[in-house]
């Protein structure tokens, strides 16, 4: 018997019977994908190092949030568009415009001049990334039946795992060699390569449908988005909490997200179909996703600035330093892959996952001026490895609960849940930063210097004028910096404790094999029943 969940509007009631590819096509086609990944994951890592000496250069820490914030923006917002529209035209011009979108940002970014122009052509990079993840993983669940795609994620391991590895290592060198705009231009000739093998292997049916593409959807969202960070990062920083602007801006993005949903429900093919949320399998795993993105990227952008203004690491040093994270990503990933496809279970990585990263935090939360590196090495690991433990499964997971011509749609669902945990997050993040330092160097200050305290605050908007400072006031500015570290961590604990409650109560649903039709637990068959009645 085969069931699926609840039937999505826009798409036909059945279900074309899937057509699996033999492992070596399968090994064709992700050449093609992992070209297309790559650039996009180097970028993730490759920016983190740099972005100290970019908001130096620029006299701006108070807006480096908004320099990778942008770029999830456009990301997330971007992710539901790219996968509807791949599952109305296929997957191989979509992957192509993508990369096209990625390197015509990364030039501009190269050319900014000032760190508005920066954000605004980092926002363009990210319209493009957000077609090279999603669109990478829905092709992924076309072509691989979702109980081998264990077997397969070592390759995309080992992706993700050079490019944390090369990322770092490659952002430091160039930004201590020939400067931070090569960060950008590096993408070019890689990017070329990606589309020569993406044109030439990435060749899939498709079967082609009408189609009505909701931009009205897209719109609001990215709207509701927009404000809400705008609200978090800009205003209630620079505004209060409490000032009209803010609370304006806070009250349009729940319009606004209310206003999508209705929207969603109305039009002919939503790029977020809800009827996907009336399965528990996809619904819980969409709000885990969401809630560890929210808790990932705030270590991610944060460690490299402890790394480089407390620690004075160069770029290639706090680049290299981040490695044990990556052995963390890969030790845990693989392995785990493996037995999920070995076994056709999942349900108990993700609850691991939620703890070792809430752990992570409250120990990076501890961190000081004399933490020792073989301390924070351990505590890099323990995160990499619970970030290892789930950022591909429940991916998988959410693919095996849905009909399979919507497979595009959920793919690019979840990735946008996670993109858009991981821009509120930085967003909250650099909020809690700029806010908590002024309030640390004011009880750190003598009241003799209180009248100190704003200029301190300013000079960390740049390592190298943290640096400049003299004692006693360098001691001060840093030590208010770190402290203001361990706020931001904690920050995502509340978040994590519900992600392993979500992660505990989503019902598990066995991995469909290759010769099966995608079997159903109770939980959902009478779920997808009561949907239909």
């Amino acid at each position: 018997m085969s069931t699926t969940e609840p039937a999505v509007s826009g798409g036909s009631s059945s279900a074309p019977e899937p057509s699996y590819l033999s492992h070596k096509q399968i090994l064709v086609v992700l050449a093609g994908l992992m070209a297309g990944m790559f650039l996009a994951a180097l970028d993730q890592s490759i920016v983190g190092t740099a972005l100290p000496q970019i908001v130096s250069e620029f006299n701006s820490l108070d807006k480096l949030s908004w320099v990778v914030t942008a770029y999830l923006l456009t990301s997330t917002a971007s992710t539901p568009l790219w996968g509807k529209i791949s599952d109305l035209y296929g997957r191989r011009p979509l992957f192509i415009a993508a990369i096209v979108t990625f390197l015509a940002g990364s030039v501009l970014s190269a050319l900014a001049q000032n760190i508005e122009e920066l954000i605004g052509f980092r926002a363009v990079q990210g319209l493009g990334a957000g077609g090279l993840m999603s669109l990478a993983f829905a092709t992924i669940g076309d072509v691989i039946p979702p109980r081998e795609r264990g077997k397969y994620m070592g390759y995309f391991g080992a992706v993700f795992g050079l490019s944390s590895v090369a990322g770092p290592l490659l952002g430091g060198l160039l930004t201590d060699g020939p400067g931070w705009r090569w960060i950008f231009w590096i993408n070019l000739p890689i990017g070329l390569v990606a589309l020569g093998i993406v044109a030439a292997v990435l060749k899939l049916p498709h079967v082609k449908r009408s189609h009505k593409i909701d931009y009205l959807g897209a719109s609001v969202i990215t709207a509701a988005v927009t404000t809400l960070l705008l609200a978090i990062s800009w205003s209630g920083p620079d505004n209060g909490w409490g000032s009209g602007t803010t609370i304006a801006l806070l009250v349009a993005a729940v319009v606004l997200s209310v206003t999508f949903v209705f929207v969603e429900l109305k039009v002919a093919e939503p790029i977020i179909p809800m009827d996907l949320f009336k399965g528990r399998i996809f619904s819980g795993y969409a709000g885990y996703a969401f809630l560890l993105g929210f808790a990932m990227f705030g270590a991610l952008i944060f460690l490299p600035l402890y790394l480089q203004a407390v620690k004075d690491m160069s770029p290639t040093r706090s680049g290299l330093a981040l490695l044990p994270m990556i052995v963390g990503i890969f030790s845990a990933s693989i392995p785990s892959g493996q037995l999920m496809s070995k076994t056709g279970r999942y349900k108990i990585y993700p609850i691991i996952s939620a703890v070792l990263v809430g752990g992570a935090m409250v120990m990076l939360s501890t961190i000081g001026m004399d933490t020792p590196y073989w301390q924070l090495a351990i505590y890099m690991f323990v995160m990499g490895a619970g970030l290892g433990l789930s950022m591909q499964i429940t991916v998988t997971a959410a693919q095996n609960s849905v009909p399979r011509q919507h497979m595009g749609t959920a793919t690019s669902t979840m990735t946008f849940f996670r993109s858009m945990g991981g821009a509120i997050g930085t967003a909250v993040y650099g909020a809690v930063l700029t806010s908590r330092l002024t309030d640390h160097l004011g009880d750190i200050v003598p009241q003799t210097a209180q009248n100190m305290v704003g200029m301190l605050a300013k000079a960390a908007n740049s390592v190298d004028a943290l640096h400049a400072l003299q004692q006693p006031m360098k001691g001060w500015a840093l030590l208010g910096l770190v402290q203001a570290m361990g706020d931001v961590f904690l920050v995502s604990l509340p978040f994590l404790v519900i992600a392993l409650v979500l992660a505990i109560i989503t019902p598990e649903q066995r991995l469909a094999g290759r010769n099966d039709n995608q079997p159903k637990d109770e939980n959902i068959e009478a779920s997808a029943a009561a949907a239909m009645h």
